[in-house]
């Protein structure tokens, strides 16, 4: 048995809300040896940092269990997580990926990461300090690291709590249904010149730290054409982009960390995914959620939160609050109880009581008063309810079909024939304003907005609501006459022709505040969206360019929610064919992607007639008489 020293001093979070069993002061001082050189199978070496239980200014004697994070963004930034375990009994490492920072290597997308991962486990299983187990800890692309492992089979990996973690790539949140999410065209153009190989040499840093700071004028600029911009100073970082806006089909190269296709592949063991309801990759981790559940024993839990990226510990997001309980306030004391519980073997909470006493957490949105807060949000509220599985088995899957003269209701179109048409010009795309964005610096802002422009949005600067737009389609019921609750997976089917042979649809969900006194001109709350992008309306897989003027069916896939639609607020879906630059323009030439030297103006039809009854699909949950809140 491994001595506990005597309690050194007491580390205790004002903020803490959560009252957890084992979210217990420091037992240990800790020593941190930096820069430690792992090797590599291949010979590349990893720098790593590790923070060590420690007695009396000496590491203490004993084997410990591991807390992993492999990051792209400096190790040196774990030095909150890195003390906080290790004075609780672990050891905390923090690793460089591969040719980022201090690490050696060429930096590819993750797919060095579960070779690299195995190598570092092994590593870890064969010091004196380490009892063999290792749990990861990391959020977005170190999320991606997590799952890399996972899908690696390590053998040391005893759990992981993969948060807003990268995966499913050309499915969704990278590659979206064909189209391309900018914020990826971003993330490169910020960290080609930040711990890259590039910019270990000032006069070369500077180059790049210019372009990222020109970032908008580039944006503009579009398709991005191998060595024709100060990329291709950071060769590795320009080869990924060119290659990830060229490739629209979910093929090979998106095969790392898809999970989806094979998720018995991913190691038999807890995992607690974690994502919100305006993050980047909340399709894809209700999606894992589903597929792992089926796939493994586990156990597999899952929390959505009404959070943007990598923001649990905040309420408010965008223009909107959520209320104080939307915040999870101490980040850590809950990670540290679920590694107590699996890497410690502790019997505390996990599985018993909150946010461990169901498999699945939701966070239910929409039930504020609709005032306005005292720092000039929102109050949009919800609650905290668990649920047994997910999707939830009482929602009822309620098709909303698009009617003649922009109404949206339940009832089946009988017209025989209906359909609006518009006039999409790539040249004059319809502005992001808010949603599901990471990595959005400087370009787009996250989470929930009101649809009308402001200073916040360069491209939509004027207060001008989006539903001004005549390539925005909207379509919006009666004021609703109860409180209407939206949990789940949602899609919209829509039949659409085009004069054009490739083009876009987008759809967006709308919760329509009507007029109040703080709000005068109501609010338009964005709740999800999506796009599909035409030539891959058939197929994930491979394209099909359109016949101009054939009807085909299309499946816009939204990102996962819930909401509550109060009484006297009215459902709304926008449909149009561009949200830039949440996603690339479409050009509509039917070009190569990422190649195309010209654009066309496409006329656009949606048809919602009873032979192409176009539809958003909610899953509405049956109210309860006497709903549990925490």
């Amino acid at each position: 048995m491994r001595p506990i020293c005597s309690l050194l001093f007491l580390f205790l979070f004002a903020s803490s809300l959560v009252p957890l069993a084992s979210a217990r002061g420091a037992e240990f001082q800790v020593i941190l040896q930096k820069d430690t050189m792992v090797p590599m199978r291949d010979g590349v070496r990893l720098a790593t940092d590790l923070y060590l239980p420690a007695c009396s200014n000496a590491v203490a004697q004993g084997r410990f269990p591991v807390i992993l994070t492999r990051t792209p963004y400096n190790k040196d930034g774990n030095q909150r997580p890195g003390h906080y375990f290790a004075e609780r009994g672990y050891v905390f490492i923090a690793q460089d990926t591969r040719g980022r920072y201090k690490s050696e290597g060429i930096w590819h997308w993750l797919t060095d990461d579960g070779r690299d991962g195995w190598d570092c486990a092994d590593w870890i299983a064969r010091q004196t300090w380490s009892d063999g187990k290792i749990g990861t800890l990391g959020t977005s692309y170190v999320g991606g690291t997590q799952h890399a492992m996972a899908l690696e089979q390590v053998p040391q990996l005893v759990t992981a709590i993969p948060v807003d973690a990268v995966s499913n790539m050309g499915r969704q949140s990278l590659r979206n249904a064909g189209a391309f999410e900018l914020r990826f065209w971003n993330w490169i153009m910020l960290n080609a010149g930040r711990g890259s190989r590039a910019s270990q040499d000032p006069a070369t840093a500077a180059i790049l730290a210019e372009m990222a700071t020109n970032r908008l004028e580039y944006l503009r600029l579009l398709p991005l054409r191998r060595g024709n911009t100060p990329l291709k100073l950071a060769p590795e970082f320009e080869d990924w982009l060119v290659n990830a806006m060229c490739h629209g089909a979910d093929d090979d190269f998106w095969a790392q960390n898809n999970i989806l296709v094979q998720p018995g592949r991913y190691k038999d063991i807890p995992v607690y995914l974690v994502g919100g309801w305006y993050d980047s990759w909340a399709g894809n981790t209700t999606s894992n959620f589903m597929a792992l559940t089926k796939a493994i024993t586990g156990p597999v839990y899952l929390i959505m939160g009404p959070w943007i990226h990598n923001a649990q510990g905040q309420s408010a997001h965008g223009q909107v609050s959520f209320g104080p309980a939307a915040a999870i306030p101490d980040p850590l004391a809950w990670r540290l109880e679920w590694y107590d519980h699996w890497l410690k073997g502790v019997d505390n909470s996990v599985g018993k009581s909150a946010p461990f006493s169901k498999k699945v957490r939701i966070f239910i949105m929409g039930t504020g008063d609709g005032a306005m807060t005292q720092d000039g949000r929102l109050n949009h509220g919800g609650y905290w309810r668990d649920e047994d599985g997910w999707p939830i088995a009482r929602a009822r899957q309620t098709p909303f079909y698009l009617q003649p003269g922009g109404a949206l209701g339940t009832a089946t179109p009988t017209i025989q024939r209906a359909a609006t048409s518009f006039r999409f010009d790539p040249r004059d795309p319809v502005p992001t304003l808010g949603g599901n964005i990471s990595s959005g610096d400087g370009i787009m802002q996250q989470g929930a907005w009101d649809q009308r422009g402001g200073t916040n949005f360069w491209n939509w600067p004027k207060p001008i609501p989006l539903s001004a737009r005549n390539d925005v389609l909207v379509f919006a019921t009666e004021p609703l006459t109860e409180n209407t609750e939206v949990t789940g997976e949602i899609e919209v089917k829509l039949w659409a022709s085009s004069s054009a042979p490739d083009t876009d649809l987008t759809a967006k969900l709308i919760d329509v505040y009507p007029p109040s006194p703080d709000f005068p001109g109501g609010f338009d709350l964005n709740i999800g969206d999506g796009v599909v992008r035409a030539r891959y309306r058939d197929s994930a897989y491979e394209e099909h360019l359109m016949q101009p003027g054939q009807i085909y069916p299309f499946t816009i896939r939204l990102y996962p929610t819930s909401n509550v639609f109060k009484k006297g607020h009215r459902i709304r879906v926008d449909i149009s064919s561009s949200n830039f630059p949440r996603f690339d323009v479409n050009p509509n030439t039917g070009e190569p992607l990422n190649d195309h030297r010209r654009t066309e103006i496409a006329t656009n039809t949606i048809h919602h007639d009873a032979n192409h009854p176009s539809h958003i699909l909610l899953p509405i949950v049956p109210a309860d008489p006497s709903p549990t809140r925490r």
